[in-house]
């Protein structure tokens, strides 16, 4: 491969995927259906340009025909009156007035030919064109209905992936981890109420328990000083009794 052909083949590739990017498939089949219908105009200026060809040589062919028929005629007056001179000067003119007929008709017939040939070639591409406009309008559809339900994609992946649904699930988690943390924050007063709760209980069953000790030594107290009294007086009885 050449070095031309390979830059030929660089320069394809760079802008050829670059007009590709650029292209949009449905309005390129709209132009194309556009393009095609304005040719149609143009084809019927030719059909009816080789429509009236064709009758123009048509008359023409009439007119040289109503020549020959007078110049047969003069030929034959001319060599009535013996005048074959003459006839001779129409008899070439007629030999002239046959060739030119001959002529226009082989030019009628193309002309004929040509007219039918384009007529045909219309018939065919009104059916061509009324093919491929069936065809760009069904692919033109098709491309609204896939954009569409690649919009509706789209839409649906933002709901399912990056939308309501991971937003959704986000909050619900955030929800029950901050409903977590005021549990165990609750948790944890509670239970440091009851602490104190019960450290102060506690304290309070010592200073009864305290008090209740104290009670019992004061009346203990008073019970150790009436029993030491009574058990005196017994003594110095009983030390009495002994003398007498």
């Amino acid at each position: 491969m050449s070095l031309w052909q390979r830059f030929k083949r660089a320069l394809r590739s760079i802008f050829g995927g670059w007009v590709s990017e650029m292209e949009d498939p449905a309005l390129i089949l709209e132009q194309n259906i556009r393009d095609m219908r304005d040719k149609v105009p143009k084809m019927n200026e030719n059909i009816a340009m080789l429509r009236a060809n064709a009758k123009l040589l048509e008359k023409e062919k009439q007119k040289l025909e109503t020549e020959q028929a007078k110049l047969i005629a003069n030929v034959k007056a001319a060599i009535g009156q013996n005048r074959e001179d003459i006839a001779g000067e129409y008899a070439l003119q007629l030999e002239q007035n046959k060739a030119k007929v001959v002529q226009v008709e082989q030019q009628l017939a193309q002309a004929n030919a040509a007219a039918v040939k384009g007529e045909e070639a219309k018939v065919a591409f009104m059916k061509e064109l009324d093919r491929k406009t069936k065809e760009a309008l069904d692919a033109i559809e098709a491309a609204k209905r896939a954009k569409w339900q690649k919009e509706v994609a789209d839409t649906m992946e933002q709901f399912t992936a990056g939308g309501v649904d991971h937003t959704h699930d986000e909050m619900v988690k955030r929800i029950e981890r901050d409903g977590a943390v005021a549990d165990a924050k609750l948790d944890m007063a509670l239970n440091k109420g009851d602490k104190d709760k019960v450290k102060i209980e506690a304290e309070a069953e010592k200073m009864r328990a305290a008090e209740l000790v104290k009670q019992f030594k004061i009346e203990m107290g008073a019970t150790g000083s009436s029993a030491g009294t009574t058990s005196s007086s017994e003594g110095t009885q009983q030390k009495e009794g002994l003398k007498n």
